[in-house]
């Protein structure tokens, strides 16, 4: 395995981190913790989760992925071994039957650690995460910022501060965000040094081949900042995959299952896939292994969350670590871009 600096923390945190938005829908709790074995004895240090989870939201299984990853750290007795992240979700009227309606403020905040904490059986996480922004901007695949005035939203300076005194309190070590705008990062950042509350030390946005979007504005920040992508989605639902190609849908997989899962279905993504996967056979490369060892090799990453619903598919993906992909391979990634840029941001 190999790691990165998390921010400008001392912490090291695997290249590779185990994503658990499955567990509860698609993954018994007993396959989550097969995974979690697996993915310890890898050397993956660093897992990623959220009160919002399991995935699609469903009020039904909400917080069953804390759940049960809570319950393999209280049998396993191993919280110094794993680096733990959650994050809290933002207002939406999908998301109505968290706290009647989450939002961004400290009385939600403190509410949702308590939460989270009870959840997963420990008494600090050491990254604490924004899911969503509490504002309108662009996320979520949405392109073009629409002013609305009069908005009534949560300052991210009461964020800031209330995360900030959960940190001082000692039951969050650090902070990140997640699915944020470049003025959302500079405004957390800018009010850091104001205020003297803690900086970010990482964002989790998209990022995958059919959606670089990350490059244009967030990268040189990632950079100059030292607030690494955290990159989800590094295979677009499992489509980069080549496995939905040709109207194929395979049974029990994600895209399958749940219609709401679209986002890189467009004609534009499919064409930019049917490329990428023909270049990685050209090679004799497994087009989901590409797929992760780009993203992995991004200097602005400080991780790539893998999913999986089956330890074949967590193995493979691991695998993807020690991939390095030749110049020709990045050159002929580099020509596919350019003619599909961005299909499915």
């Amino acid at each position: 395995m190999k790691y990165n600096a998390l921010g400008y923390t001392d912490i090291q945190v695997s290249r590779l981190c185990l994503g658990t938005m499955t567990w509860g829908e698609q993954n018994t709790e007993e396959e989550a913790h097969e995974q979690l074995d697996y993915a310890l004895a890898q050397g993956i240090n660093f897992i990623d989760t959220a009160e919002l989870y399991p995935v699609p939201p469903r009020a039904e299984t909400q917080g069953l992925t804390e759940t049960y990853l809570g319950t393999w750290l209280h049998k396993r007795q191993n919280r110094d071994k794993v680096i733990l992240a959650t994050k809290i979700a933002g207002p939406g009227d999908w998301v109505q039957y968290i706290r009647q309606g989450p939002r961004l403020t400290r009385t939600h905040i403190n509410q949702a650690v308590e939460d989270s904490l009870k959840r997963l059986q420990t008494d600090y996480i050491d990254l604490y995460q924004v899911h969503w922004p509490d504002r309108n901007t662009n996320f979520f695949g949405k392109l073009g910022y629409t002013h609305q005035e009069n908005e009534q939203y949560t300052a991210i300076e009461e964020t800031l501060s209330a995360l900030a005194g959960l940190v001082q309190a000692g039951k969050i070590r650090y902070i990140g965000i997640s699915n944020e705008t470049p003025w959302g990062v500079m405004t957390y950042l800018r009010l850091a040094e104001q205020q003297g509350y803690p900086r970010l030390v990482s964002i989790q946005n998209p990022y995958n081949l059919l959606n670089r979007s990350f490059e244009v504005g967030l990268a040189e920040i990632a950079h100059r900042e030292q607030v690494g992508l955290l990159a989800y989605s590094p295979m677009a639902f499992g489509m980069l995959s080549g496995k939905y190609l040709n109207n194929a849908h395979p049974i029990g997989a994600r895209v399958t299952l749940f219609e709401r899962f679209s986002r890189y279905k467009n004609d534009n993504g499919v064409k930019a896939t049917q490329a990428y996967v023909q270049l990685a056979k050209k090679f004799d490369i497994d087009p989901a292994q590409m797929a992760l060892a780009y993203v992995n090799s991004r200097p602005f990453l400080t991780a790539t969350l893998i999913g999986a619903t089956s330890l074949e598919q967590l193995r493979s993906n691991i695998q993807s670590i020690d991939l390095m992909l030749s110049a020709e391979v990045l050159e002929g990634i580099e020509t596919i871009h350019k003619e599909h840029p961005n299909p499915c941001p």
